[in-house]
């Protein structure tokens, strides 16, 4: 906005401190061994969200509209290495699982699964978009002081490679506005919608301060298969170092609130220990 380009010292700081942490907390992930040639977009995991053809589907029927007299931020240039593949499991951690939720905050369905989280007592990653998280301030708050790790998901969800870079380093940059803002820091995470990533996408966020995390299992609750089905693919799925996807909006979430409360208490009995990267 007007007032941040009026003092770029704070923003640059601020910038170059999210770098710092993201960079730390980079190890604690692997990304897969293939990457997509530069300048296209990134191959999703198999299975992956809206991983079939065609245009993008709207993660909500509510959206809202953009802030208007908006100015991006300033943006420095990133400096190599600049990631080219996401990361999609934790890397040497042991039976350390991530669980993750996309498309929110929604109160229709958020509270409820910050609950079951709470009532666990462990922590998960929630990869928010800006217009959202601007009309759902109290949602992000409520996460942040539970310990979760508030990424960054894009403002409107679009498909990113179908973008300019103007375009990218809108729909990032004002969500990450938004997030600092409420919380009092940038994200250091960023989530592509759809896992459709490229490779401005990967300088853009970089230039954010924010490192790529796409998934190694998807519950595949975006297609309201029922309950026991999200149940099943997050359990069949279970291992050491997985990192899940499952959503909090963009549609009919009561079956991934419901298969939250059964798959959790059971991947604990399992000994795995569900927790999100080192800030």
């Amino acid at each position: 906005m007007k007032k941040d380009q009026m003092f770029p010292g704070r923003r640059s700081v601020l910038r170059i401190t999210a770098c710092l942490g993201a960079a730390a907390t980079a190890g604690l992930f692997c990304t897969e061994q293939a990457h997509s040639p530069a300048g296209s977009a990134a191959t999703p995991p198999a299975g992956g969200p809206r991983a079939a053809a065609g245009p993008p589907v709207y993660t909500s029927a509510y959206r809202l509209q953009p802030m208007t007299a908006y100015t991006p931020p300033r943006f420095r240039r990133a400096l190599p290495p600049v990631r080219q593949r996401p990361f999609l499991r934790m890397s040497e951690a042991g039976r350390t699982m991530v669980l993750t939720f996309d498309d929110g905050p929604d109160p229709r369905y958020t509270p409820d699964i910050l609950s079951t989280l709470r009532e666990h007592e462990v922590r998960a990653m929630f990869f928010v978009c800006g217009e959202l998280a601007s009309d759902n301030p109290d949602l992000l708050r409520e996460m942040a002081d539970d310990g979760h790790v508030v990424g960054n998901h894009s403002w409107s969800h679009p498909l990113i490679p179908k973008l300019p870079p103007s375009g990218i380093r809108d729909e990032l940059g004002r969500t990450s506005e938004v997030i600092e803002r409420t919380l009092g820091s940038a994200p250091l995470w960023y989530r592509a919608p759809y896992g459709a990533w490229n490779k401005l996408s990967f300088e853009i966020g970089a230039e954010l301060g924010m490192e790529p995390l796409a998934w190694t299992v998807d519950s595949l609750d975006w297609t309201e298969p029922g309950t026991e089905s999200i149940v099943r693919r997050v359990l069949d799925g279970a291992g050491p170092g997985v990192v899940v996807l499952s959503h909090d909006a963009g549609g009919d979430r009561s079956q991934s609130v419901a298969a939250l409360r059964s798959y959790l208490p059971e991947l604990l009995d399992a000994g795995y220990r569900i927790t999100v990267p080192r800030r």
